[in-house]
């Protein structure tokens, strides 16, 4: 791998007129899909994704994720330098951002930045592109009712992959009466479709070493806001002064907690797609859950 990453460095720098290391100087891990370095060079290190050549698609509609939330000039994102292909291997070039520790103050900072972020809207429901969630095609194509984009886009795509994956059954039955019936989660709320991160949850955001919040590894999108502020409570990451910054930014619709098991619900159905039958009984016990609210 040594020789291959000679000739990277070799071709990043030419691309970014650098003058790279010949090897990085780090690996650096967190993600499960590409790999990831530290890259010195005599101006300054730089971060790189690594994957096979034909990432590179993927690699440009990530490039392009990035400007589109930095064009909101809200929450920090690294800024791209550049993507390309070398030999067999692509390649995605952004500014290195050195991290520093979490704090009250940045967590304030993180939700007032997201709720202007989210302030920033689109023409309709969906995006220019389409990207991926994880490893998964994330299908974005416009749409102007926020129901439909969610109901087909999101579950019914991710239910119908999951009956691909061979998980059928009680997953698959509950969640179409889930998908018949989810307008009523909607009754006497419309959404405006504000600029989504799409994944975030706790690792995907850090303080930089000003103690500013930087968010990263992005899959956007336009949508309901209610959508990013339900992922920040799956998995746990957000202390109580991002939420009260937020919401004293941007108050909520008091039907919102009803809605954020819905739309967690797509992020554990692509696990299910991702990583397996071990996240099936959660997404079936999620969809009952929601049916139940529906019946009460």
């Amino acid at each position: 791998m040594s020789l291959k990453l000679q000739s990277l460095a070799t071709s990043i720098g030419t691309a970014l007129d650098l003058s790279l290391q010949p090897q990085p100087g780090a690996r650096v891990h967190g993600g499960c899909i590409n790999e990831c370095y530290r890259w010195e060079s005599k101006e300054r290190p730089i971060f790189v994704k690594i994957a096979q050549a034909d990432a590179r698609a993927t690699f440009d509609v990530e490039a392009a994720g990035l400007e589109e939330l930095a064009r909101a000039h809200a929450v920090r994102v690294p800024r791209v330098l550049g993507t390309g292909v070398s030999d067999d291997h692509a390649w995605l070039a952004l500014e290195w951002v050195e991290f520093g520790s979490r704090s009250r103050t940045c967590e304030v900072a993180l939700g007032e930045g997201l709720a202007l972020q989210h302030r920033h809207r689109g023409q309709a429901f969906g995006w220019r592109l389409d990207n991926t969630i994880g490893s998964t095609p994330q299908l974005n194509g416009w749409q102007a009712d926020w129901v439909s984009f969610f109901r087909e886009r999101r579950l019914r795509y991710q239910l119908d992959l999951a009956v691909r994956n061979g998980y059928a059954g009680d997953l698959q039955r509950s969640g179409e009466a889930l998908l018949e019936r989810m307008s009523q989660f909607f009754s006497g709320y419309q959404p405006v479709p504000s600029l989504l991160h799409g994944d975030l949850w706790g690792g995907n955001w850090a303080a930089d070493q000003h103690g500013e919040p930087v968010i990263f590894d992005p899959a956007p999108y336009y949508g309901d806001r209610e959508a990013d502020v339900a992922m920040t409570r799956l998995f746990g990451g957000f202390g109580a002064d991002f939420y009260s910054a937020y919401e004293g930014a941007w108050a909520p619709d008091p039907g919102c907690r009803a809605r954020a098991g819905l739309y967690n619900l797509y992020h554990v159905l692509n696990h299910v797609n991702l990583f397996g039958g071990g996240y099936v009984p959660q997404a079936t016990a999620m969809i009952g859950r929601l049916l139940s609210e529906l019946r009460s």
